[in-house]
């Protein structure tokens, strides 16, 4: 029997509210991180991502406030990325209740973070979040929130973190994401068809068609969204209903 696949709403923080903007620019405000998170976990979600978009210092005790206060209330599992810098880090937000830490720049400047937090907490606590631009016939992965090309290429990337540990690969199209006319398949499809760990498709979903297709003819383990849900356009629900009338596995809902 395949495995079911995920959905997975995401919640964009900055200064301890939930944002949302398009291609990584022009964000604005939706709500209380725990509130939508219960929400949507009420709705049937299988997990819920929190990713600080502004990652600075400053704003890390609040982000770390959000994520206790959410994880007391939630059952499915809470992912926390964005400024996660260090090995302590990590550490520290498992132990105020995320179930996995997603990590991206602090990756790429130093691989052997990879390795070490899987050897210490598990590879299933590892997701590797991976922005990815189109350059020409590939894709460049990009760090600093979308800020900075690193020069390596995605697929390369995608195959060495598998090596060092990752449990996961949250792959965001940069050119699709908040655009709504769907997730880039190609490049999902190209990672999923090149490493053995889950890859969660991000960027870019409009509507429930986008998730069927990521899915199916993305080949993604879980789709990745926010605005659909955020704005009321979608419950969690109803996407699980049409992909259920479409033949693809998921968890029920309750």
């Amino acid at each position: 029997m395949p495995l079911a696949k995920r959905i997975i709403p995401c919640l964009d923080v900055r200064d301890g509210v939930v944002v949302k903007g398009i291609c990584f620019k022009g964000l604005a405000e939706v709500g209380d991180p725990p509130t939508l998170a219960v929400k949507y976990q009420e709705q049937g979600a299988d997990e819920i991502v929190f990713l600080d978009v502004k990652a600075s210092l400053a704003g890390a005790e609040t982000l770390r406030a959000s994520v206790q206060k959410t994880a007391e209330q939630l059952f499915v599992p809470l992912t926390v990325g964005g400024g996660i810098r260090t090995f302590e880090d990590v550490r520290h937000m498992l132990r105020v209740g995320a179930d996995k830490v997603s990590i991206n720049t602090a990756a790429v400047a130093n691989p052997s973070l990879i390795s070490r937090c899987a050897g210490a907490f598990g590879s299933q606590c590892v997701v590797i979040a991976v922005d990815a631009k189109r350059t020409g016939d590939s894709w460049e992965v990009y760090t600093h929130s979308g800020t900075r090309p690193s020069g390596r290429d995605v697929v390369d990337w995608a195959r060495e973190v598998c090596e060092l540990g990752a449990g996961e690969i949250l792959l965001t199209s940069m050119d699709c994401d908040g655009m709504k006319n769907g997730y880039d398949l190609e490049l999902t499809r190209r990672i999923a068809r090149e490493v053995s760990v889950p890859v969660i498709a991000s960027g870019g979903c409009g509507n429930i068609e986008h998730v069927t297709e990521v899915l199916s003819a993305g080949e993604a383990d879980a789709a990745l969204a926010a605005s659909i849900f955020h704005y009321g356009q979608h419950t969690v629900r109803d996407v699980k209903e049409a992909l259920v009338e479409r033949g693809i596995p998921v968890r029920r809902c309750s």
